[in-house]
């Protein structure tokens, strides 16, 4: 079945920067597309990025695109989520899940949640 593990959520200012981890275990991770999801509170979740299982395509939505960059390290079976120029907008429970979407996966593959606030 696999679990996945997301850390490295925090309080930031306003334009400030924070760097998610999460981990994979249970399941090849090399095989996998993986994906970062929020959910901003009282809001319904917002898929926000994929990338590819060896790592060379990745995808971003809109509201974070230029400002958010997605990696992975197969080898520590790690996907990250490095997040600059950060918003109050941006605050919510971050995500990580696997599989190849372009939308909110079923819930039953994400991770469970790290916080991030941004203060104005």
């Amino acid at each position: 079945q696999g679990q996945l593990v997301a850390s490295g959520g925090g309080l930031v200012q306003s334009g400030g920067s924070l760097r998610l981890s999460c981990v994979g275990s249970g399941f090849i991770f090399s095989g996998d597309s993986l994906n970062w999801v929020r959910q901003a509170p009282g809001k319904g979740p917002e898929w926000i990025s994929k990338i590819s299982p060896s790592g060379d395509s990745t995808k971003y939505a809109t509201s974070v695109a230029g400002r958010f960059t997605i990696s992975r390290d197969n080898a520590k079976n790690t996907v990250f989520l490095q997040m600059n120029s950060l918003k109050p907008e941006d605050t919510g429970s971050y995500y990580c899940a696997r599989g190849n979407w372009d939308n909110v996966p079923p819930r039953r593959f994400w991770s469970q949640g790290t916080q991030v606030s941004v203060s104005s």
